[in-house]
């Protein structure tokens, strides 16, 4: 997943012209169609050639490397037009449930084996590089595919529960509630509702929005309705309910913070997601909310010692490490900066791509 995450976003830097991320990019590319291939049943593994014991293929992962390879492809890097057709293949044979409008989750190294699960958050990001699927090889069945995701997910699932989106489902999309009660603190699958997530579908439905008018197609106004609904909704459920400053990282069903701590993340796509409504509505509001995620992020997450971005903050705002050790990647940080400076359509390496080309030198 780093290497994927890191690959587009060092091509996106390096598609602004930023000196010294083209052999970043080449290593990455190189890196996910080699000893991250599994050159045997197709698909790519969590690590190289499977040394964790992890032999299982991931949506998540696998929308990840497709993510990475449509921007190594807008980058013009070697290697990545035949990743990018690798990628798209295997999400086509194995991933794209066309009776389900949605992806599957996992499956063994051979794909024998289907986990019995449906998860909110790899159709969150199947959605993201789904948009730069569309753009990057326009072709619009990725942008029909991105809307029958987000009008399960989101307008049939997130709408029933108060657009607080609900993460984890059978393999029938029946919700589980009860998922991980003993484990809240999961890294990618906790316990609950993520407010963070709704910050995150919020953003992208506008993107889809966006995406279906560029390309001559209808997009149903609930996209924007529904994006408007799970940022509000999020802020009020998310921010600063236990008494401090920040985003709680999960709630249960009654609304109630479960893991209290902070993390960037969450308040990289609440920024995002307040100025993506902001660009589509022109509302003092969304401006109001932007400020405020983007001060807390500027007076505790940015690491001004040792460089990048604290991970996550404790239930007091300090930094932390209880979920997730270290620095793991900048991928939500560098797309937080860079998405109010952007169109909501094209995706963002696409659009950087036309920035550039569009400086006189």
């Amino acid at each position: 997943m780093n290497t994927a995450r890191m690959t587009h976003s060092f091509a996106m830097a390096h598609i602004q012209g930023l000196p010294g991320f083209a052999e970043l990019v080449d290593h990455g590319v190189k890196a996910l169609s080699g000893p991250l291939r599994d050159a045997e049943h197709g698909g790519w593994f969590a690590t190289p050639e499977h040394r964790d014991g992890n032999t299982g293929k991931a949506a998540y992962l696998h929308a990840f490397v497709a993510l990475a390879a449509s921007s190594a492809v807008v980058a013009q890097r070697p290697g990545a037009r035949a990743l990018l057709i690798n990628a798209i293949d295997i999400i086509d044979t194995h991933f794209w449930s066309e009776e389900e409008g949605a992806v599957r989750e996992s499956f063994n190294r051979d794909f024998s084996c289907e986990e019995a699960y449906r998860g909110a958050n790899s159709n969150m990001h199947a959605t993201e590089a789904f948009l730069a699927l569309a753009d990057v090889t326009r072709d619009n069945r990725w942008l029909v595919r991105a809307q029958r995701i987000v009008e399960r997910v989101i307008h049939t699932h997130a709408a029933a529960n108060d657009y607080l989106v609900v993460e984890h489902f059978d393999r029938d999309w029946q919700p589980l509630r009860e998922y991980n009660h003993a484990n809240p603190a999961d890294g990618f699958r906790p316990y609950g509702t993520t407010p963070g997530h709704g910050f995150e579908w919020a953003r992208l439905l506008l993107h889809l929005e966006a995406a279906r008018v560029r390309a001559g197609m209808p997009a149903p106004g609930w996209l924007a309705t529904d994006a408007r609904k799970l940022f509000e909704h999020n802020c009020r459920q998310g921010w600063s309910v236990d008494g401090a400053p920040g985003i709680v990282y999960t709630l249960d069903w009654d609304n109630r913070p479960v893991v209290r701590h902070r993390l960037h993340w969450t308040h990289c796509e609440a920024s995002a997601a307040a100025s993506a409504l902001l660009k589509r509505t022109g509302e003092e509001y969304y401006e109001h909310w932007y400020r405020v995620f983007w001060e807390f992020c500027d007076s505790h997450f940015i690491d001004r010692r040792d460089g990048s971005w604290y991970h996550e903050l404790d239930p007091q705002n300090r930094p932390s490490a209880d979920i997730w050790a270290g620095k793991p990647d900048l991928y939500h940080a560098w797309q937080a900066v860079l998405i109010p400076r952007l169109p909501l359509a094209p995706s963002m390496a696409t659009a950087l791509g036309q920035l550039a080309q569009s400086v006189p030198v």
